[in-house]
């Protein structure tokens, strides 16, 4: 059974965002702050909103 989605403020940058999702899918925390500022970056879709709308929904 999967974990619930959770922000890890003890390890996470900003707002624990994607520590959070890297305790949820597994996938190395790293990888996913690269994802991230790529996205960002290269404009990919609203990254920055998705980021903040995380850290203001989840738990």
């Amino acid at each position: 059974m999967k974990t619930k989605l959770r922000l890890d403020r003890a390890n996470g940058k900003l707002m624990g965002v994607c520590s959070g999702l890297a305790n949820w899918s597994g996938i190395d925390v790293s990888i996913l702050r690269i994802i991230f500022v790529l996205a960002t970056i290269f404009g990919v879709g609203a990254p920055v909103l998705i980021y903040l709308a995380l850290g203001l929904i989840v738990d």
